[in-house]
């Protein structure tokens, strides 16, 4: 019998159990979340190309996991994507899909590598909330941008329950540093009835 995750992954922990984890659970993520009808990929992809113009410029994939959200963008009509993540195993799940033109391993907490600028979008699908990244790493995502760059991202029902989060993207529309685009709740996880917002921000 294959080893479900869902019912764990929304535990606070460290980001070197958190890497465990996802280690782990690399064989049959793709496989569970698809059982559960994992609907926020295409939703997250579908709202940035949506808001977006020229989709051959590059795109960053941040904490991009098996590259089930690569593939969305991809679906979308975005035609170079990068990816990154802190797990080796997903990534080697990622790599099977042939849609990034490179993927990379990062560490918790680390700035990115890239000069803002280099991507025109950068995507956090999931990435964010209970059990995974903190909100700290929504701003580092955006220091990560120029002026005109856009932010997808996503936070599930347990990421929204946790008022930091949206304090945080607020602290950068309130002061004019960035401007919403495009927020919707819909279906993230029909299959254990939990859903997400999605966002769509762009650096001023």
């Amino acid at each position: 019998m294959t080893k479900k995750y869902l019912d764990k992954v929304y535990g606070a922990r460290d980001a070197a159990s958190t890497r465990a984890l996802y280690d782990s659970w690399s064989d049959s993520y793709d496989a569970e979340v698809a059982s559960n009808g994992y609907a926020t990929p295409a939703r997250c992809a579908e709202a940035l190309a949506a808001h977006s113009g020229d989709l051959s410029e590059p795109v960053l994939d941040f904490g991009c996991g098996t590259g089930l959200s690569g593939l969305a963008l991809k679906l979308a009509g975005f035609e170079t994507i990068d990816g990154l993540d802190l797990s080796a195993e997903m990534l080697g799940q990622a790599r099977e899909k042939g849609v990034y033109r490179n993927l990379s391993q990062i560490e918790a907490g680390v700035p990115l590598a890239h000069a803002p600028g280099t991507y025109a979008a950068i995507a956090a699908i999931g990435v964010i909330g209970a059990g995974a990244a903190p909100i700290s790493v929504f701003h580092t995502l955006m220091k990560g941008l120029a002026k005109g760059n856009k932010l997808v991202f996503s936070f599930n029902d347990h990421a929204l329950e946790d008022p930091i989060n949206e304090a945080g993207v607020n602290e950068w529309l309130d002061c004019g540093a960035a401007k919403l685009l495009f927020k919707e709740h819909g279906p993230h996880l029909p299959g254990i009835d939990l859903n997400s917002n999605v966002y769509v921000i762009e650096k001023e």
